[in-house]
């Protein structure tokens, strides 16, 4: 799961976002299911509440989803995120952290993703890796170990 080399991703703001960080920062990357979903915009939420702890830390946070740029602008602008969203139509990033897994709703089942959260060094090794997220909690568990680097 470490990234040998680096990994170019279309964000929010017209940016092309390289992980790991050419400037030397951690990464928080987390995966959510679907822009402006109850559980995605509380997690979303819980990281912006908590963005500037983060930043002291040395960390960057991006959110990453398969919707689109257009969606993801209109999701974070309504909620006032301070850090960017990827759009990982592709599923580049998705496959690379094998976060696409078989869901079920309401009886159907289809391939999504599952809820993760990836702690990456400047130098692309995968310090830490929470999967199948439960949102209420997870923000402060994230923090507590991005403060303890």
């Amino acid at each position: 799961m470490d990234i040998n080399k680096p990994i170019n991703c279309q964000a929010t703001s017209n940016l092309t976002v390289n992980i790991p960080d050419p400037d030397g920062k951690n990464i928080v990357l987390y995966f959510y299911p679907k822009d402006s979903t109850p559980g995605c915009t509380t997690e979303g939420n819980d990281f912006s509440d908590n963005h500037k702890s983060f930043v002291d830390a040395n960390t960057v946070i991006y959110g990453v989803s398969r919707d689109s740029i257009k969606s993801h602008e209109k999701f974070k602008a309504k909620q006032g995120f301070p850090f960017e969203l990827i759009a990982d139509i592709d599923e580049i990033l998705c496959k690379h952290f094998d976060v696409i897994k078989l869901k079920k709703l309401y009886g159907r089942e289809y391939m999504g993703i599952d809820r993760s959260t990836f702690l990456i060094s400047p130098n692309g090794e995968t310090i830490k890796s929470w999967r199948s997220v439960k949102v209420k909690g997870h923000v402060d568990e994230v923090l507590t170990r991005v403060q303890s680097l």
